[in-house]
């Protein structure tokens, strides 16, 4: 079987802006429909959630078959996620807590196979074809289109912003505003609060530098704050969850029914 190449890293190799949306339920129904309603990729949020079981391996394979490039983000630490996310069928993962540039090159060693990584070999699993794949192929192929991104969420994250952005197979940022508002000592999430955003645009201005691709959420219907990330460079946009996108279909629909 061959293997074909990371859709999204296509897309953003193109300079094109890539549209995605989070699954927190591990519903496969709802990547599922994340995917026929054209997002190029979901992140599957395993930080939040502890479902080191089969509904991670199902929420990925219905993610692949609707179209969207299934990304999985993991805890930090545990270096054997990594492998276990990628052999279920996950084409990029996000590794949250980020402080260093150290941490960065431990999580890019532990989803890449040697030379590149320490990865582990085997191909009896999904993303290996059950032990039928060309173990040359996969292996390279994996290199090459498995994506690494790395959480910013702490201000020791953007204290060291550049040297994170210079390690080598780091493709993609994703800029975690809550957690950083709740990090620099504000009561709660305050995405416009003008530190922030200083960190939002820091970030932003060293990925470019070194054609690390950014990666931030955005609710559903703040088309201007859309704009502004993009004019950032922020090209990979993430569109609510399924969570959020539904309690706002439901409210809404509850609210008219009401009236």
């Amino acid at each position: 079987m061959t293997y074909h190449p990371n859709p999204l890293k296509e897309k953003l190799a193109r300079g094109e802006t890539a549209y995605g949306t989070c699954i927190c339920s591990f519903s496969p129904h709802m990547a599922g429909l994340a995917g026929n309603a054209g997002f190029d990729f979901v992140r599957i949020d395993n930080e939040h959630a502890w479902r080191q079981d089969e509904s991670l391996e199902n929420v990925i394979r219905a993610a692949l078959l609707a179209g969207a490039t299934p990304i999985v983000r993991i805890d930090k630490d545990e270096p054997y996620l990594a492998r276990k996310a990628l052999e279920v069928g996950a084409l990029g993962l996000i590794i949250p807590e980020i402080k260093e540039a150290s941490e960065v090159e431990a999580a890019v060693r532990a989803a890449k196979f040697p030379p590149v990584g320490e990865r582990g070999f085997s191909t009896l699993c999904f993303s290996g074809q059950y032990g039928t794949a060309n173990a040359a192929e996969w292996i390279a192929w994996s290199n090459a289109e498995t994506l690494v991104g790395a959480m910013i969420e702490k201000p020791e994250a953007v204290d060291h912003i550049e040297a994170i952005c210079a390690v080598d197979g780091l493709d993609f940022l994703l800029f975690g505003p809550a957690d950083y508002s709740v990090a620099i000592g504000l009561p709660g999430p305050d995405k416009d609060h003008p530190e922030v955003q200083k960190a939002i645009a820091r970030t932003a201005e060293a990925a470019r530098a070194k054609g690390v691709h950014l990666m931030i959420g955005i609710a559903p219907s703040w088309k201007n704050e859309a704009e502004h990330y993009a004019a950032l460079g922020y090209n990979m946009i993430e569109v609510g969850h399924d969570y959020s996108v539904l309690a706002r279909a439901w409210q809404g629909a509850l609210e008219e029914v009401k009236r």
